[in-house]
C-alpha cells in the first residue's frame, strides 16, 4: 500500500534525535539502526574514519497514522554538507487538540520559532522548530476540533 515517508539528514546526531522521537511517539524502530560501518566496501570510495563508522546510515521510526520517519547522518568526510533550513516540515494531523498540544509541548522543548496550537478557520493549528532544527506542524481538522 502506498504511504508517505519523511527522510531527514542530520549532522552526526541522527541517533540522538531518533531516540528522542521514539520516546515522544511511543514507538520502536522498524528495524535495527544501520550504521555506516555496515555498508559493504565499494571500489573507489575511501575507507571511513573511526568517527564516521558509527554514524547512522539509516534509521526508520513509525510515528502517526502509518507515516514512517527515516534519517541518515551526512558525512563531511565524503564532501556532504548539512544545510539547515525551512525546506522540511513534518505535518502531524492528530485526532484531538490534546494530542496536538502534547506533541507541540514535547517537540518544541529546547527549540525555537514556535506558534502554539490554536484555533484557525480550518481547524486547530500550530508549528515549531525542534532542538535538532526540524520543523513540525500540528493540525486538527475542523471536524475533529
Amino acid at each position: 500500500m502506498a504511504n508517505v515517508s519523511i527522510y531527514l539528514n542530520f549532522n552526526g546526531n541522527a541517533e540522538e534525535a531518533f531516540n528522542y522521537y521514539k520516546k515522544i511517539f511511543g514507538t520502536e524502530f522498524s528495524a535495527p539502526i544501520f550504521r555506516m560501518k555496515d555498508m559493504p566496501a565499494t571500489d573507489g570510495i575511501p575507507p571511513l574514519s573511526d568517527a564516521d563508522k558509527n554514524k547512522v546510515m539509516h534509521v526508520a521510526l513509525p510515528i502517526l497514522g502509518g507515516t514512517l520517519l527515516m534519517a541518515t547522518d551526512i558525512l563531511e568526510s565524503m564532501g556532504q554538507k548539512l544545510v539547515e533550513g525551512n525546506n522540511v516540515t513534518i505535518s502531524l494531523n492528530t485526532d484531538t487538540k490534546e494530542e496536538a498540544d502534547r506533541l507541540y509541548k514535547e517537540l518544541s522543548l529546547g527549540g525555537s520559532g514556535g506558534i502554539a496550537p490554536h484555533d484557525e478557520f480550518w481547524g486547530y493549528w500550530g508549528t515549531c522548530k525542534d532542538r535538532f532544527g526540524i520543523r513540525w506542524m500540528f493540525n486538527v481538522s475542523a471536524q475533529h476540533a
